[in-house]
């Protein structure tokens, strides 16, 4: 890892976890001899970042000179909060820690009083459905689909029959509490909706379906909607 991304993640583990921050736990978080954290947090002062503290009792980061103060309503905050609670909810680790991030990114770059409103929202998320049992890379299924590459998946359908398809995944959609990838089938020569859950293991092909995405995935959308995928 270079200097340049051990310093941005120092700062966000300073943003993300309890403050203060132990020395021990940013050099876990990054991976580093605790000589080079020290050496990373006097690189990050340098840099203007407004950091409190010092060995033996922990930092705590005032001001991040990375973000540019931002400014929302009261009714934007709580927005953003519920989505992104939405998304820590209902995700898969991956994604569910991505919107973590987000959000204490943007609670950084807020005023002191709005990033009260932000740590105080009134809204909260409850998911009480089980979530399936997902036996995929589901970060790796979403790299493959921004991709545009065609993959070859084993599948399980409704009645327990198991197939080999090939498909050309379009887009991953969370309807009904169960996660699917929304994509076209070349054993069925149209658009289907598969359950994530349902998906064995899958693998790319090494064949592209660039640029037919976009325009793929409005027709999709359009069979989904209309029942017909």
């Amino acid at each position: 890892m270079s200097k340049s991304d051990r310093l941005l993640q120092c700062m966000q583990a300073l943003r993300t976890m309890p403050a203060p921050v132990k020395a021990t736990d940013l050099a876990a978080q990054t991976e580093v001899s605790l000589r080079t954290t020290y050496r990373d947090i006097d690189s990050l002062r340098k840099a203007g970042a407004m950091i409190d503290g010092e060995a033996g009792y922990g930092y705590t980061l005032i001001e991040d000179p990375a973000l540019p103060p931002m400014m929302f309503t009261v009714d934007e905050i709580e927005a953003l909060v519920l989505g992104l609670k939405e998304v820590q909810s209902i995700a898969d680790p991956v994604l569910a820690s991505a919107a973590k991030n987000v959000l204490s990114k943007v609670a950084a770059g807020l005023p002191k009083d709005l990033q009260n409103q932000l740590m105080h929202s009134v809204l909260h998320v409850k998911n009480f459905s089980t979530r399936p049992d997902i036996k995929i890379d589901i970060a790796d299924l979403r790299k493959q689909t921004r991709a545009e590459n065609e993959l070859s998946i084993e599948y399980s359908d409704a009645a327990g029959v198991n197939t080999t398809r090939t498909i050309l995944p379009l887009s991953i959609v969370y309807m009904d509490g169960k996660l699917m990838v929304i994509s076209f089938c070349n054993l069925r020569n149209d658009f289907r909706a598969f359950r994530v859950d349902r998906v064995a293991s899958f693998r790319a092909t090494g064949k592209s379906f660039k640029p037919r995405r976009v325009a793929m995935l409005r027709d999709a959308i359009r069979a989904v909607t209309n029942g017909s995928a």
